[in-house]
């Protein structure tokens, strides 16, 4: 049996998430060895040949010109900020209290096309949308001891991903989704570069390392395919609860390889969030059920023939 979009874009959401937690571990690591602008720069450029590859190979390649079309360069520009922010903040942050933040984004995005778009929010969702960000300064706790820019910046990369998702729904459908996914990773990999130099200057790099940054690459154009699919696929209220399954990615690579162990007001917080979300998925759920309901009620009798 076919899938729905819903099923397809939360399936796709799913992979992307997996996709990106196991990037950013390696990252993170990589980051002991060389600055996160050369982690950008190098990552990318392997990206850019096998993304480029794969949208010869669909016929998939379009004029540059398409990257001047509002939704995308909104897409492109959400992108830059959210990858530079993110990986600012996980190199000095524990991989789940980086998650445990990003986790407000589903929550941001419900927010963002209330107040951009005009989709109808009920009081319930906005409760759930409140709630939320209280999960994320429980995470973050202002004030406290470990409290650095940091968690500012993870916070900073929420907001410009909610940019990004957003314009994504947006995209034309006659934009194939692996072109897209070239135009970013290829404007992303130039910021990575002159970004090398502020962060420290270059830093030769062993063989272990390329092979890690080569599956970093790897990983990268798997997550960024998956959520444009996910995204163009199904409704981003159906979709995006999916990405509280990076969390759980993010405590088991975090403990498994750096030896995070998340501390108590970490898991009080991510807790909140995601229950919050998911609450807020319930709500529109609901909603698209009583929609339906109503339209069917209200539909006019069709004759017999």
């Amino acid at each position: 049996m076919p899938l729905s979009p819903n099923m397809r874009g939360s399936l796709m959401m799913a992979v992307a998430m997996a996709g990106f937690s196991m990037n950013d571990a390696l990252t993170k690591y990589l980051t002991a060895e060389m600055n996160f602008g050369q982690v950008m720069l190098v990552r990318g450029a392997i990206s850019i040949v096998l993304v480029f590859a794969l949208a010869w190979y669909q016929q998939a390649l379009r004029p540059v010109s398409v990257l001047f079309r509002l939704p995308v360069a909104l897409r492109v520009l959400g992108e830059i900020g959210g990858t530079a922010t993110f990986l600012a903040s996980i190199t000095h942050m524990p991989l789940a209290n980086t998650s445990a933040i990003f986790q407000s984004l589903s929550l941001a995005i419900t927010l963002g096309a209330a107040l951009i778009f005009g989709e109808p929010v009920g009081w319930r969702r906005w409760l759930a949308i409140v709630a939320g960000f209280i999960g994320v300064l429980i995470v973050v706790r202002p004030g406290a001891d470990n409290f650095n820019q940091f968690s500012v910046l993870a916070m900073i990369s929420v907001c410009f991903c909610v940019i990004r998702d957003l314009a994504t729904s947006r995209i034309p459908k006659d934009i194939p989704s692996v072109f897209v996914t070239l135009l970013t990773t290829f404007v992303v990999t130039i910021v990575g570069g002159c970004l090398i130099v502020p962060l420290g200057g270059w830093t030769p790099m062993s063989n272990s390392s390329m092979g890690f940054l080569l599956l970093a690459a790897v990983l990268v154009l798997i997550g960024y395919q998956c959520i444009i699919i996910a995204l163009r696929a199904g409704e981003i209220s159906a979709v995006a609860p999916f990405r509280y399954t990076q969390l759980l990615w993010a405590m088991g690579l975090g403990y498994l390889i750096f030896g995070d162990v998340p501390d108590r007001w970490m898991i009080i917080g991510a807790s909140v969030i995601v229950g919050s979300g998911l609450y807020a998925f319930h709500r529109e759920r609901v909603r698209n059920r009583e929609l339906l309901v109503a339209a069917k009620a209200s539909a006019p009798p069709t004759e017999g023939v």
